[in-house]
């Protein structure tokens, strides 16, 4: 297939977004369209991402987001059509079309079916499978009204802090509420109730997820993308040590700096749920290591690519040419897992090297960075030369991380 004929389409606007079109640009060299509620900074003013505003795009059950792929479809004729959906809301959305029949037949769609999604989707019976395959996860207690919540939770087991966080992240966020967070920290038990009390009185239909804090900070935390082929076979996997998160209310846990890493009896734990379940597509795991107990605790599972894919680019599995060898070119690959070592972040060095706890993961941040190989997302020169706004904006975006991270990270 000729680059000239791929056509990526993204739903999102945000960093997920920008680093699945810079993928894109620099495998094929080709712009990326997406669509989104509104205009983000993560792709604004940028000569390599096309953006539709479509206000009421997440409305309709899915059948607004229909009506925009229909009519972008009709409007490329010649054209292939790798889908990207940015958050669980829209890749929900895109399984559910692809499966009905209602997308058009050159959509490219990197996800996987109806059956896994509703295997995996849910925290509550992503811990069904990991009881399942024999993968460790924090102690849990999971409920569904908040009447339930009255348990005494230290005579469940619990010790306080404890993590609370609804179980389906795609319903969570439909409906929002003053102080709404992506996931919270309960210091006792009173907290514990209010939280859930909280969540339940926004409308929220789901369960709660009440769990053991695992110590450490963001340098315990593991991130591993993988990619299924068609067959329902892995055929790639990308570990990442994180270094840094973000600690927004709304943007906590979300990846700021990682170093990849080699470990393949970690990886291969969660390989053998992926073919054991016949998965296809981009998914990856929040993983943390407790150094009290010396193992690894997976937390969740995402469906799609992460938002900070970018390191599985950077260290040499450019998730573009990973779809299109597969889903338009029909190239059959062999398992491979990343060993490539490098260093991503999408916030500036100089807030990763004041933040990050482990002084051995800042310097190894900056040997990688010195020998080249360090990649930023934003820091795109083909870009960023075609645009003195788009370079504005992106300095703009590294400033604020300063105040953002003096703000929300003054125990670190």
């Amino acid at each position: 297939m000729s680059s000239k004929n791929i056509v990526p389409v993204i739903i999102g606007t945000d960093l997920n977004a920008y680093n699945v079109a810079r993928a894109f640009h620099e495998a094929y060299g080709v712009k990326s369209h997406a669509f989104g509620r509104f205009a983000v900074s993560a792709t604004k003013y940028s000569s390599i991402v096309i953006t539709h505003l479509v206000p009421d795009l997440d409305k309709e059950g899915g059948e607004r987001l229909a009506a925009v792929l229909d009519e972008f479809a009709r409007s490329h004729p010649d054209a292939s059509m790798p889908l990207f959906g940015c958050t669980d809301e829209y890749v929900s959305m895109i399984i559910d079309l692809a499966a009905k029949g209602r997308l058009d037949k050159r959509y490219a769609v990197p996800y996987t079916t109806p059956r896994c999604r509703d295997l995996f989707a849910d925290k509550a019976d992503f811990y069904a499978m990991c009881d399942k395959y024999g993968v460790p996860y924090p102690k849990t207690l999971i409920i569904s009204e908040k009447s339930q919540l009255p348990i005494n939770l230290s005579n469940e087991g619990f010790s306080f802090p404890l993590v609370i966080k609804p179980s389906s992240s795609a319903e969570y966020w439909r409906y929002p509420f003053d102080g709404m967070k992506k996931a919270y920290f309960a210091e006792n038990q009173k907290e514990a109730e209010e939280i859930v009390s909280q969540i339940y009185a926004s409308g929220y239909p789901g369960r709660v997820i009440i769990q053991k804090r695992i110590p450490g900070g963001d340098d315990k935390m593991r991130v591993l993308t993988t990619y299924s082929d068609k067959t329902g076979h892995v055929t790639m996997m990308c570990l990442g040590h994180v270094l840094l998160e973000e600690h927004t209310p709304k943007g906590i846990g979300n990846h700021s700096a990682i170093i990849t890493e080699y470990n393949p009896a970690l990886t291969s734990r969660f390989r053998a749920i992926l073919d054991g379940e016949g998965y296809t597509g981009f998914c990856n795991f929040d993983i943390k290591f407790d150094e009290e107990t010396g193992e690894y605790y997976a937390f969740d599972m995402n469906l799609r690519q992460g938002r900070s894919n970018y390191y599985v680019t950077a260290a040499g599995e450019n998730i573009a040419c990973i779809v299109v060898d597969d889903l338009i070119e029909g190239v059959k690959k062999p398992f491979h897992e990343v060993e490539k070592k490098v260093f991503w972040h999408s916030v500036p060095r100089g807030v990763v090297r004041r933040y990050t706890k482990d002084s051995e993961l800042v310097a190894s941040a900056h040997s990688l960075s010195a020998k080249g190989d360090a990649a930023s997302s934003y820091m795109y020169a083909p870009d960023l030369m075609r645009s003195p706004l788009r370079l504005a904006c992106v300095l703009e975006m590294g400033r604020r991380q300063y105040g953002k991270y003096k703000k929300y990270c003054k125990n670190l």
